[in-house]
């Protein structure tokens, strides 16, 4: 793995840790931004393995896209939307914790998928 692909890794996998550490102690709002976190990089993880470099949240969801067709794989738009709405609760707080904890599992699931090709 490249650095940079390896840096995106490194940080995936700290920002799962910490979403999960912030969920058992009831922080959803914290969590739901390392999670966002989490997803993010996985996606910049595989760009890297590509020489791709992302830097918007629009390069992000293009980059999506173009997975989501690679793939023929229509859940990767929808695990990145889950991902985003946590993203969002960060700013505004309004999820409950079990749409948080819904929003962990898709992204585990979107991290899951990702990581097949990296």
């Amino acid at each position: 793995m490249g650095e940079k692909a390896e840096h995106y890794s490194n940080l995936m996998r700290k920002y799962f840790k910490e979403a999960e550490d912030f969920v058992a102690k009831g922080d959803y709002v914290q969590a739901s931004e390392k999670l966002w976190g989490a997803a993010a990089e996985v996606v910049k993880v595989v760009a890297a393995k590509r020489g791709v470099k992302l830097r918007t949240h629009g390069d992000l969801w293009e980059f999506v896209a173009k997975l989501r067709t690679e793939l023929k794989d229509p859940e990767l738009s929808r695990l990145f939307l889950q991902a985003n709405y946590l993203h969002q609760n960060f700013y505004e707080g309004v999820l409950p914790p079990e749409a948080v904890r819904d929003g962990a599992e898709a992204v585990k699931e979107f991290i899951d998928k990702l990581e097949k090709l990296i």
